[in-house]
């Protein structure tokens, strides 16, 4: 795809973060792009349209009467439903159309391309080695999910990097099943848990991943359900266990890490194990290629992340209030182990994403907040969100809280978020989290605003 003509493309579901990025990434490099969105129907507004249009991207209504004949390809998210009018318009011009992850498989195959996957931390880690890349001089490539703070402008919203290299980082998710076409030339697998799949279908993904690799295969040797896939001779990291690059010396802090490896020190601007793990798969890939340790040790402090991952938006020594991205079971234990580790008295305000993934993981959501809730920590569960669509409305925060509380925790539901401003003067931390809906990052800055004048919400 890259190698041929300039291409006129339409993406359907543009501002989605992986639709998002291959537009951005595509119109960076020299193609025609123009898209929809449901999302700037109902909000013209919105920045990321401001962002489009910096870019050159044409944005239009997502009713079909933006895509003709005259488009070389219809790019499609994968929650826009087959009965849409623009996939109706592609079949009926003829417009070839390719789903977004066959597209990035497309685009992948034209790279040396490492594939990082995972399910939790793929945003950041995938996101971490594009920075690292880009600031030892390797120029790379990069198509992400998640936003890096540091790659935003005007015309990018941090998804995406044009490199003039041919290295190109992916972030390869495991949610749709594309991830077994991929062929990259690295893997860098972080983790395995219940996530979009069942624990046993995703390790099969995996181990496809890894069987396409044709390079080095990057592997987290803590994680017990990765031990058990055969994967030939993988390059391990951990914390705990034994590997081929182990962190040594740890000391988390609030909002960071200091650790060893093989007697390089390092200081990581984001805190957490997890936040750990992410940074030792991206230091063993990029050492098992030849870059030494002490210069990745001098770039890694200057990363400062991911929208939406450990965001803080009010830290004045009393009150502090964070935002982030986490909705799996995993993900969520991972930050209340983080947010716990230095703040008593959590508010934990929680919205689960989506009905057919709430109803999935139900039991595992209630072990999760009963493990990590402790005394003097409060749960508070927004509605379900919901994107559109025909998922069956079957299961409710209400279900959540209740079987929480049963389990001898402090938790509830709340219809409305305005309920949540009104207990603002019972905790000094608070915690907002949940995916897809950027206006939990409203909310996080609404609580802030408030906290930071010194008086409970009326």
């Amino acid at each position: 795809m890259m190698k041929n003509r300039p291409l006129k493309m339409f993406f359907s579901g543009i501002a989605g973060s992986g639709v998002s990025a291959i537009a951005g990434f595509m119109s960076a490099k020299g193609h025609t792009v123009a898209g929809s969105d449901r999302l700037f129907d109902t909000n013209p507004a919105h920045p990321l349209k401001r962002i489009f249009a910096s870019a050159g991207i044409t944005v239009v209504p997502q009713d079909g009467r933006g895509l003709d004949g005259t488009f070389d390809m219809a790019v499609f998210s994968t929650a826009v439903e087959a009965g849409t009018p623009e996939v109706l318009k592609a079949r009926e011009l003829g417009v070839p159309v390719r789903t977004r992850p066959a597209c990035l498989c497309e685009i992948a195959e034209s790279f040396r391309t490492t594939a990082v996957s995972g399910t939790s931390g793929k945003s950041t880690a995938s996101g971490l080695l594009a920075f690292l890349m880009k600031h030892l001089g390797l120029n790379p490539n990069f198509i992400g999910g998640g936003r890096v703070k540091q790659f935003r402008t005007s015309s990018n919203p941090g998804n995406f990097l044009a490199g003039d290299s041919d290295y190109l980082v992916i972030e390869a998710c495991e949610s749709d099943g594309s991830i077994v076409n991929y062929r990259p030339q690295h893997s860098i697998i972080l983790n395995l848990a219940l996530d979009h799949h069942p624990v046993d279908k995703t390790a099969r993904m995996f181990s496809a991943l890894m069987e396409n690799t044709s390079g080095k295969i990057i592997l987290n040797a803590d994680d017990q359900n990765l031990s058990e896939i055969k994967c030939g001779k993988p390059i391990t990291f951990s914390i705990h266990n034994p590997s081929h690059y182990r962190a040594e010396d740890v000391e988390y802090r609030e909002f960071s890490t200091d650790f060893t490896l093989h007697g390089a020190g390092f200081s990581l601007a984001l805190p957490g194990e997890h936040n750990l793990y992410n940074a030792l798969s991206c230091i063993a890939l990029l050492a098992e290629t030849g870059i030494p340790l002490n210069d990745i040790a001098r770039v890694l402090p200057r990363f400062q992340g991911i929208e939406r991952r450990f965001d803080i938006h009010l830290n004045d020594g009393k009150s502090l209030v964070i935002d982030d991205y986490a909705h799996n079971p995993h993900k969520i234990s991972s930050l209340m182990k983080t947010a716990g580790r230095f703040r008593d008295g959590v508010c934990y305000i929680f919205q689960p994403h989506g009905f057919t993934p709430t109803r999935m993981m139900k039991n595992e959501y209630i072990e999760a907040f009963t493990e990590n809730l402790r005394e003097g920590d409060h749960l508070v569960i927004l509605p379900v969100y919901y994107a559109g669509g025909t998922a069956a409305r079957d299961i409710s925060s209400r279900d959540l809280a209740e079987e929480i509380k049963a389990r001898g925790k402090s938790a509830e539901a709340t219809e409305k978020r305005s309920d949540v401003l009104k207990m603002l003067n019972k905790y000094q931390t608070h915690v907002i989290f949940g995916a897809r809906d950027e206006t939990l990052a409203d909310l996080a800055k609404q609580i802030a605003g408030i906290l930071s004048v010194g008086y409970p919400y009326q």
